[in-house]
């Protein structure tokens, strides 16, 4: 793979750095904003972390493009060698990320993602039903709170303590201004175009995934489908949604801890 020189300067992306060591990048999911790690970010004080504010979510502005224009903004304002976290559609982009820049990144974590969010019924893959998705775009230009709401609920959606999971989640996502239209919908069109599934084999970075059992978005059933190999490892939390890291925080930082310090101490 060459490496990509990123040709565009980037607006500012936010980042909230916090702690001392090792650097870790975390990237939130579509509709939120970095708010979603701040209890991450306490319990990690032995790290360097770096909380992003992805283009046009909470405090970052926008920026025009695609997956690419939003990787090259980040890896030019995030310190290389760190390790990169992402959460659902920050996943996806943090897998980008690994794929454009192997030699700038040290290590890959995801959490509740996948390499391509929409099922392909005839391939035998499973996701999100296109409709899901089509139905969130055409709601966003009339109701935007209520919609993201929707989409909140639908992630905590079987989990034991779904309606405390929706309240921290809806509360993280009004500390900071609401995501601006444009960037939920590329964030929509990427969750509904990406498919990296021909590519993630060749990522030749040390890889934690994390998944939820009882996820809706991401169903455990694409577990079998991913590649394996000596660097990739799979935790499957077995009580937790689409966002184990607020529903089992202590669970996801265990897993979490056990693998940052096997690679990288």
């Amino acid at each position: 793979m060459t490496p990509v020189t990123p040709t565009i300067i980037p607006a500012s992306v936010h980042v909230q750095t916090q702690g001392q060591g090792p650097e870790l990048v975390l990237l939130h999911g579509w509709g939120v904003n970095g708010g979603v790690f701040s209890a991450m970010q306490e319990a990690l004080p032995e790290y360097r972390t770096h909380v992003v504010d992805l283009p046009g979510f909470g405090l970052s502005p926008p920026l025009a493009g695609g997956l690419d224009a939003w990787v090259d903004a980040l890896v030019q304002a995030l310190p290389a060698n760190a390790i990169w976290l992402g959460w659902s559609l920050g996943g996806q982009v943090a897998t980008q990320a690994a794929l454009r820049y192997p030699s700038q990144i040290k290590g890959l974590v995801t959490i509740a993602s996948s390499p391509c969010f929409i099922a392909k019924k005839e391939q035998g893959w499973p996701g999100i039903a296109p409709a899901v998705l089509s139905q969130f775009g055409a709601e966003l230009g009339q109701d935007l709170p209520r919609t993201i709401e929707r989409f909140l609920a639908i992630q905590a959606m079987g989990s034991v303590t779904a309606k405390a999971d929706i309240k921290q989640l809806k509360d993280f996502v009004l500390s900071r201004p609401l995501a601006s239209p444009m960037a939920l919908t590329q964030g929509l069109a990427m969750l509904h175009d990406i498919d990296l599934r021909s590519q993630i084999g060749q990522i030749p970075l040390p890889w934690l995934r994390l998944w939820g059992r009882l996820d809706g978005l991401v169903p455990r059933g694409l577990l079998p489908l991913m590649p394996t190999g000596e660097h990739m490892s799979d935790v499957v939390l077995a009580k937790a949604s689409h966002a184990p890291f607020i529903s089992h925080q202590e669970e996801c930082l265990q897993a979490l801890r056990a693998w940052l310090t096997r690679y990288h101490h």
